[in-house]
């Protein structure tokens, strides 16, 4: 068989039939984990009786979902109402196409290592934000064309938390950029001339010769991924849903497989987003060398590499099971001034003090690392000590409201 034909076309189709069967395999054990997580933190069993453990509810479920009839009301947009799941579910799939899940492996026959990676393009990160962002469109979409006022009211909430945050998750990895820096023979190992801070794989091999950036960018890493939770529409940001008040939001009107297939969605966004903070933040595919067993570029290495980055991305996953049945949902106004006071500062500070902290100490991350926890600090200091200041002038003023005496008409009401 012709190498060139492997190498170009068998093997990147092998990697995304694999990772996109893995999305898929991951949703069901992220709605199993769901259920049987919140009933452990409730002291309750969850789901126990389809399969050993319940393993089998999210194949029920999925079943359950395709034999239920297909409603679609006649008020509807029925073009947009039926595009509105799909505008969800394709951007949260092509999204891990630049994400690494592993170092490489070398095969007979093939001159060069394959990475772990379906496409290693050199403006990795600008496309993860610039199709993440696709997703608001599927909110928005079902909101409207369901012609409903509830679900129109949950699509422009979420619209406004989504467009807010992504300044935060954009912001907040300009840090890392920055710091991005790979020696001479990785690059060549690559194939590369010269570190590409925007390729996600540089990103992680960049984290196998300096500290985990989590270390270094730890103020940034709390808001990029707070920001997440905001735009994979997670508790305690779903403002989106808030069953609530907004009757379930923008996907009131949809049942069967268009209801499924937003929550699929959600879920696969959930992997994508904790696979790019593992790859951000985390280290990626490195753990203390623990990945080059068996030798660089071995078979034995490559399988290894992948299980610490799946191991890695389970445990992200696991954080985002735990807040949800942690923290209560803030209200809309908590929500957007948490996003634009605290969050927004804390990323820009963040640039500031790592640009600023990289020349003065000569590239010297213990003190940009310290630098960045100190200036968080003071900024979110000041920020909340404003907040203060203004609670307490809006309360003397309603209290001299309330001891004035009442004239005119207040006195006969």
């Amino acid at each position: 068989m012709d190498i060139e034909l492997v190498k170009d076309i068998i093997i990147p189709i092998v990697k995304i039939l694999f990772i996109v069967h893995l999305l898929i395999i991951g949703v069901m054990a992220m709605i199993w984990s769901e259920r049987r997580v919140s009933g452990w933190m409730q002291d309750r069993l969850g789901p126990n009786r389809v399969g050993p453990q319940g393993l089998l509810q999210p194949i029920a479920d999925g079943i359950k979902f395709l034999f239920k009839e297909d409603l679609i009301p006649n008020h509807v947009d029925k073009p947009l109402y039926v595009l509105a799941p799909a505008m969800l579910l394709v951007p949260a799939m092509i999204t891990i196409a630049v994400v690494p899940f592993g170092s490489s492996i070398s095969i007979a026959g093939i001159d060069e290592p394959i990475p772990l990676q379906i496409a290693d393009i050199n403006i990795g990160i600008l496309y993860i934000l610039a199709i993440a962002s696709l997703g608001v469109y599927g909110v928005v979409i079902g909101a409207w064309a369901s012609n409903n006022k509830y679900s129109l009211l949950g699509g422009l909430r979420s619209s406004a938390q989504m467009i807010s945050y992504e300044l935060t998750l954009g912001l907040a990895i300009i840090g890392v950029l920055m710091l991005t820096e790979l020696p001479n023979e990785i690059l060549t190992k690559f194939g590369d001339d010269e570190v590409n801070p925007l390729s996600l794989r540089h990103i992680a091999a960049s984290q196998g010769v300096h500290p985990w950036n989590i270390l270094i960018h730890f103020p940034a890493f709390l808001a990029f991924t707070t920001a997440m939770f905001a735009e994979t529409n997670r508790l305690p940001f779903d403002l989106a849903e808030a069953e609530q008040e907004l009757v379930a939001g923008y996907h009131t009107e949809y049942s069967s497989m268009k209801f499924a297939i937003f929550f699929m969605a959600e879920y696969m966004n959930m992997i994508v987003g904790s696979a790019v903070v593992v790859t951000l933040f985390l280290g990626g595919w490195h753990f203390f060398g623990l990945e080059n067993i068996g030798g660089e570029g071995s078979i034995l290495a490559g399988l290894i590499s992948f299980a610490i980055f799946f191991i890695k991305t389970g445990i992200f996953l696991f954080v985002f099971i735990w807040v949800r049945w942690t923290l209560p949902r803030f209200r809309y106004d908590q929500l957007m001034n948490f996003g634009w006071k605290f969050l927004l500062p804390v990323a820009l500070t963040s640039i500031v003090v790592t640009g600023t902290l990289w020349i003065i100490t000569d590239g010297n991350r213990l003190w940009i690392g310290i630098g960045n926890v100190v200036a968080a600090f003071i900024v979110v200091a000041i920020v909340a000590g404003m907040f203060a200041l203004d609670n307490n002038s809006k309360s003397s003023t309603q209290a001299t409201h309330d001891a004035a005496p009442l004239r005119g008409l207040d006195a006969v009401e």
